[in-house]
């Protein structure tokens, strides 16, 4: 098999593209427990659970967030 590099795909329709994203980020969330977190990492995750869960209110819903993004372009 051929290997192909980044810039190869380039020449591929977006759709194909997209597929091959989907396609190789499908194998990555298959070996998702391969991914080691830093304990600093670890740490930063605990802190921000630990806040969520003294107060679930006080973040924005995916919607509001996703809507503040659009409206920065």
């Amino acid at each position: 098999m051929k290997k192909i590099t980044a810039t190869d795909s380039l020449t591929l329709p977006i759709s194909e593209r997209i597929k091959l994203v989907e396609d190789i980020w499908d194998t990555i969330a298959s070996e998702a427990e391969a991914v080691e977190l830093t304990e600093e990492e670890k740490r930063i995750i605990d802190e921000r659970l630990d806040a969520y869960h003294k107060n679930p209110d006080l973040g924005s819903p995916w919607a509001d967030v996703y809507k503040r993004i659009l409206n920065r372009k």
